[in-house]
């Protein structure tokens, strides 16, 4: 079902928590698709806490089928939506610095 080494790619996968935040489903939802045989799994444990990982997109095309493309589209449009206003802040984060950097080195230069 999953291409040869779709499960070592970078991004190819995320756990449940993850799908969660992301995608809007919930456990069952994806424990549904496990047991219907359209989601592959891995099982994990990080510091006792046990967690499904699940390949992208098997789970993308899982979430089309069931809940259609609008719902979908639209997280996808929403996750890359806070990435983006995430990036900005770090940037204007890092201006802010280069630009204090500046004007010390400037008074520096002056004296």
């Amino acid at each position: 079902m999953a291409e040869y080494g779709e499960w070592n790619r970078k991004g190819a996968t995320l756990s449940d928590v993850t799908a969660n935040k992301e995608y809007g489903v919930d456990r069952d939802f994806i424990v549904k698709g496990i047991q219907t045989g359209k989601l592959e799994y891995r099982e994990g444990v990080i510091w006792g806490n046990p967690y499904l990982r699940l390949l992208r997109s098997q789970l993308e095309k899982y979430i089309a089928e069931e809940l259609g493309h609008g719902p979908l589209s639209n997280v996808k449009k929403q996750t890359e939506l806070r990435k983006i206003k995430k990036e900005i802040a770090n940037l204007k984060k890092r201006l802010n610095e280069l630009q204090a950097r500046k004007m010390e080195l400037e008074k520096q230069i002056m004296k």
